[in-house]
């Protein structure tokens, strides 16, 4: 089989990790009251799964909170932050959107670890255990990922046709988010190469190359090419989207289906045609493999290669392979469908 267009893509990671990282004044001098693991434990996370953030108290000053808070990615280097939960020896109040997610888990006196249920994608990210004591505050950054895959996503008008809240409202209808750059660079260094620039989450537009080519800049080396941070309102391009594991299951049904036809086909089996989220999230998660074109929600047809062979888009490399945006009224397809 052949198809016109193709979208290779890799996973973003494998495994997710936790990061102790102290904040400026702790820097200068050896922590007093936290502990400073002498080791990076590794955490991994999918949605909607669980996590713990590990803070270890080592001594207790007489008088004390400690408060866990969510540190904003365009503003983890200055300190805004969306507080969580603040506690001390006796009673803990939560806040925000993830407050009622948020527990303490007090496995013995000195622990103010932070459990988190029913993980969201925007739940990774940087979080700090702050312990506040009126005179020598103190604090660790504990870095959460999300474990899931990045995949680029293009208008069916064209290459470069979202403002940033475009791209932010494109990748939630697919099942997603904007990427962060750490999730792309994670996601580059395991092979993604596309040669279209896209937006992430803070604002700034890049693209991942590993094999240099004259249409993809020039002779630069192989990395993550920036744009730098753009115009959210005026400038346009593509977005890196980023998504992890769905509650539900994707399946193929085999035809030759219209777009109507395919979502009929689904909503017989009381099922409805996937997102490209979730089919990116089966050929991650569950190595889905199909060798056969099918529509989805978006009107695009793909298919998803975790066994990658030469008449399932002649490719190397497993990946979710793309005809575009077909006509809708053409005969030619199965639907993809998830339930």
């Amino acid at each position: 089989m052949k198809c016109a267009v193709i979208l290779l893509l890799t996973s973003c990671f494998s495994c997710s990790s936790a990061r102790y990282t102290p904040n400026t004044a702790a820097a200068t001098s050896k922590l007093k009251y936290l502990l400073e693991p002498p080791v990076y434990p590794e955490v991994v996370g999918r949605r909607g799964g669980n996590a713990t953030l590990p803070c270890i108290l080592k001594t207790k000053p007489s008088h004390y909170r400690v408060k866990w808070t969510k540190l904003t990615p365009e503003h983890e280097h200055v300190g805004q932050q969306n507080i969580i939960m603040i506690s001390n020896s006796h009673a803990s109040k939560q806040y925000g959107h993830l407050g009622p997610r948020a527990a303490l888990r007090k496995a013995h006196p000195m622990d103010a670890s932070l459990q988190l249920s029913r993980l969201e994608l925007q739940d990774g990210g940087s979080y700090r255990c702050e312990l506040v004591n009126g005179i020598e505050d103190e604090s660790v950054v504990v870095t959460l990922r999300i474990e899931g895959v990045v995949f680029p996503y293009q208008s069916k008008d064209g290459r470069y046709k979202f403002s940033f809240q475009e791209a932010k409202n494109v990748c939630a209808k697919q099942d997603g988010i904007l990427a962060s750059y750490s999730q792309l660079y994670r996601a580059w260094t395991e092979g993604l190469d596309w040669c279209n620039a896209g937006w992430l989450d803070d604002g700034t537009v890049h693209y991942p190359i590993i094999t240099p080519r004259p249409v993809c800049g020039g002779d630069l080396d192989p990395g993550i090419r920036s744009y730098g941070p753009k115009d959210k309102k005026l400038d346009q391009f593509d977005a890196f989207c980023f998504t992890s594991q769905t509650s539900g299951s994707v399946y193929y049904i085999s035809g030759s289906f219209s777009f109507e036809q395919a979502e009929r086909a689904c909503k017989h089996q009381r099922a409805e045609l996937a997102l490209v989220g979730q089919l990116y999230s089966a050929w991650r998660f569950q190595k889905y493999d199909q060798c056969d074109g099918g529509w989805l929600r978006d009107g695009s047809v793909r298919f998803p290669i975790s066994n990658p062979r030469e008449r399932c888009g002649g490719l190397p490399e497993a990946g979710v392979r793309s005809f575009g945006f077909p006509n809708k009224l053409k005969h030619l397809y199965g639907a993809y469908c998830y339930r």
